[in-house]
C-alpha cells in the first residue's frame, strides 16, 4: 500500500462489476473512503453500496446526499456505468432505432450530465477543489466499424467527452480537475461478446498490440488511480486511451 489516496472520499457509479469494481478496490486498497453505486449489489462484496439509477435525476440527488453523510464529504466522482445498447437497438446509423439511440443516450451520457452536475455542485459548496474522471471510449476518437458499427453508443461517448472537456474549462478556477479515460476493449462482463468472438479477438492482435488481445479491468484502475489522485494535480480536460496502442495502429 502507498497510500495515494489516503483520506480521499470517492464515489463509484457503476462501481460493482468490470472496471467500476477494480478501481473500487484500488482506491481502497490506496486508503480512499469509498462508496460503489450501481442498479444492484453484483459483486460488490463489503464495500459500501447504495443502489442507484444513474439516469433518475431524483435518485441521483439521493445518492449524492447519501454519500455526503457516509464520507462526511466528496473528493473524487468516478463515472463507469454505461451499456452498449445493442440489445435496446444501437447499430449502424441507418439501421439504429429510435429506442436503441434514446436508451444508450440516456445510459450513457444523461446519466453522467446528471452525476457530474450533483458532484460540481458538492465541489463548489464545500469550496476545496475536486476531481471527477468520467469514462467515453476509444471508438469515440478512433472508430473500428467493422467489428464495432453502433452509432448511439459512440455518439454518447464522444459527448461524454465533449461534456467533461467543458467542465474542466469551467470549473478549473474552483479548483475541479475533470479528465476523461478512453478504454479499447477491455475484459469485462459488457464486453464478452467481443471478447469471445474468434474475429474480434484476431483483430485486436494487430489493433492492441499491447495486449495483445482485450485489456483488463486493472490496466484502466491504475489509470484511475494516477488521475485521481494529487500526482494529476496539474491535469485537467486530458482524454486518455488505455487501449494498447488501438489508437495508433492500423489493426
Amino acid at each position: 500500500m502507498s497510500n495515494r489516496l489516503q483520506n480521499k472520499r470517492s464515489l463509484i457509479i457503476g462501481g460493482t462489476s468490470g472496471i467500476g469494481l477494480a478501481t473500487a478496490r484500488r482506491f481502497a486498497y490506496e486508503g480512499a473512503s469509498v462508496v460503489v453505486a450501481d442498479l444492484d449489489r453484483g459483486y460488490a462484496g463489503d464495500l459500501n453500496f447504495i443502489p442507484c439509477d444513474a439516469r433518475d435525476a431524483s435518485q441521483v440527488d439521493s445518492l449524492l446526499a447519501q454519500t455526503i453523510q457516509h464520507l462526511g464529504g466528496l473528493d473524487i466522482l468516478f463515472h463507469v456505468a454505461g451499456i452498449s445498447g445493442r440489445k435496446h437497438g444501437d447499430g449502424a446509423l441507418h439501421e439504429c432505432t429510435d429506442g436503441g439511440w434514446d436508451a444508450t443516450l440516456d445510459a450513457n451520457l444523461k446519466s453522467v450530465f446528471l452525476t457530474n452536475r450533483a458532484a460540481i455542485r458538492q465541489f463548489l459548496a464545500q469550496g476545496t477543489g475536486g476531481v471527477i474522471l468520467n469514462m467515453a471510449s476509444v471508438l469515440a476518437i478512433s472508430p473500428a466499424p467493422t467489428f464495432f458499427d453502433t452509432a448511439a453508443y459512440t455518439a454518447s461517448k464522444g459527448g461524454v467527452i465533449a461534456l467533461s472537456q467543458y467542465a474542466a474549462a469551467r470549473y478549473a478556477k474552483n479548483r475541479i480537475r475533470v479528465n476523461v479515460l478512453a478504454p479499447g476493449l477491455i475484459d469485462t462482463p459488457m464486453a464478452t461478446r467481443a471478447v469471445n468472438d474468434p474475429a474480434i479477438r484476431t483483430y485486436l492482435n494487430a489493433k492492441q498490440p499491447l495486449g495483445p488481445g482485450p485489456g483488463t479491468p486493472d490496466d484502466c484502475a491504475t489509470a484511475a488511480l494516477y488521475l485521481c489522485s494529487d500526482e494529476a494535480r496539474f491535469v485537467t480536460g486530458v482524454v486518455l486511451p488505455v487501449d494498447g496502442g488501438w489508437c495508433v495502429s492500423e489493426g
